[in-house]
């Protein structure tokens, strides 16, 4: 039997973790620095640290609130390293409001008159059956019922069957209905939050709602879909956030997947992926690829030929095929140069995300609808920026068929703005919350999932890097490439 109820509450402990990285344990009103840790995890795991060296002075076990960015609660510690969670909740986040199940009323059951003795048999007679039926929660609502009198029932047919049933023999179960082999998938543990640390700590604990809707996140773009699969991020503005798009989705689904992966500056001229990430030991870019498209598409060329072409991303695991960044040079890809580039680039790899210049009219923006399997439109919490996002999905969808599909299963992210950022103001910052929100909930309705976005500094200038995110972006990009995934 647990012992929690006679744990004294005294001395009065609590356990703070910041959101901006630190941590303190409050013993008595003292408060005691919590060492550093490169995550909020191994901050958690310090301050219970510093919870059971108080234990084992006191000799005895010890209660402690505990607070941090994600939850809150209270924990009893004991000197022998036992820990057991009295309480601990998640704070509330926002979540897009479901529609609640409708339940059907109850329906009384009938009831059925039992026939005194000497009366004929349910196989000689009929039993007559007085029905119940419930009054609606709501007068207002009440509809009109005719119900009969008296409801005859015939059991004869009934009991016949019985019979019937009770004389077949009974049969062994065929060896090939079973298996020893086959049993329910085990839930891992707690690896996150609180729940990670008492884990850690042999208090076995199942992950909270949070983990398992990251842990599903992480099933769905570590996926492998038969064929290769076609990402286009598009919206007819600059400055929209379409290269960090494409940048941070191609790095998730590489990195989770493990699929060859390549993100593709489809500009009408000079695009800016290249100048946002890596570049190899070449000058090459979709030109030279197109001038060697029949040796790449030769049955004899090795795989490792298309390294000449592409610029692989060292941490982030895709590769990047740059549009020409030739300053003297005037060419403009066609539609038919974007067929023969898809081409090579499906054979040699699994995903593809094509970054977009902003004239919806032109041949090699069309083209590349024309190959897409998956539409994102990345759009800032700007006005202007909202509204080039909102034309180009109506462009699509007035064009009808495969266009209009793509508009109507596309993925928003929505992204916050980067002027009110740089003031630091709280009320700045408000407005730039809510304007993001505003703007998601206007795409909402009109298309299968939209995703918010934190500002990020390391979004903004200079080469892009997954780790370099803070950990909330780090996850809103991965749901972000989970709702893409989910269109596939």
């Amino acid at each position: 039997m647990s012992t929690t109820p006679e744990v004294l509450a005294f001395p009065n402990i609590k356990a703070i973790i910041s959101a901006n990285g630190t941590a303190e344990v409050i013993v008595a009103g003292n408060s005691r620095v919590v060492p550093e840790g490169s995550s909020l995890q191994e901050l958690r795991d310090n301050a219970l640290a510093l919870v059971l060296t108080e234990a084992k002075t006191l000799q005895r076990a010890v209660r402690v609130s505990i607070e941090d960015p994600e939850g809150y609660g209270e924990l009893i510690v004991h000197p022998d390293n036992r820990v057991e969670s009295v309480s601990y909740d998640t704070k509330p986040t926002r979540r897009r409001a479901e529609a609640p199940t409708t339940t059907p009323e109850t329906v009384a059951p009938a009831v059925i008159e039992t026939v005194p003795t000497g009366t004929p048999t349910p196989a000689q007679a009929p039993v007559a059956v007085q029905p119940t039926v419930s009054q609606p929660a709501n007068p207002r609502r009440a509809t009109a019922v005719q119900v009969p009198a008296t409801v005859t029932v015939d059991t004869a047919p009934v009991v016949a069957e019985a019979q019937a049933v009770a004389e077949v023999p009974a049969t062994r179960r065929s060896l090939k209905d079973t298996s020893f082999l086959v049993s329910a998938p085990v839930l891992e543990p707690a690896t996150q939050g609180w729940r990670g640390s008492l884990t850690r700590l042999g208090f076995r604990m199942d992950p909270s709602p949070e983990e398992l809707a990251e842990r599903e996140d992480i099933r769905t773009v570590s996926q492998h879909w038969p064929g290769p699969r076609t990402i286009a991020v598009v919206n007819r503005k600059g400055g929209a956030n379409k290269t960090p798009t494409v940048v941070m989705l191609s790095a998730i689904l590489a990195r989770y997947s493990g699929a060859a992966t390549v993100a593709w500056d489809n500009n009408e001229s000079q695009g800016t992926l290249g100048w946002r990430t890596e570049k190899g030991a070449h000058d090459r870019s979709v030109l030279d690829l197109i001038d060697s498209s029949t040796d790449l598409l030769s049955p004899s060329t090795n795989a490792a030929e298309i390294a000449k072409f592409v610029h692989h991303q060292t941490a982030d695991k895709f590769d990047v095929l740059r549009s020409d960044e030739n300053e003297e040079g005037d060419h403009e890809v066609t539609a038919e140069e974007v067929d023969i580039a898809h081409q090579v680039l499906t054979r040699y790899y699994r995903l593809v995300v094509m970054d977009s210049g902003n004239t919806a009219r032109a041949a090699n923006w069309r083209r590349m609808i024309d190959h897409t399997n998956q539409l994102v439109v990345p759009v800032t919490a700007i006005e202007d920026r909202a509204e080039a996002a909102r034309l180009t999905l109506q462009t699509l969808e007035s064009r009808g068929g495969h266009d209009a599909e793509l508009a109507r299963n596309a993925v928003v992210i929505v992204s916050e703005s980067t002027d009110a950022k740089r003031s630091m103001s709280g009320d700045a910052l408000k407005r730039a919350k809510a304007e993001a929100q505003r703007i998601a909930d206007g795409f909402e309705p009109f298309v299968r999932a939209v995703v918010r976005i934190p500002y990020d500094p390391a979004l903004v200038n200079g080469p892009i890097r997954y780790e370099a995110l803070q950990p909330d972006t780090q996850r809103a990009w991965l749901a972000a490439a989970a709702a893409v995934a989910n269109g596939f």
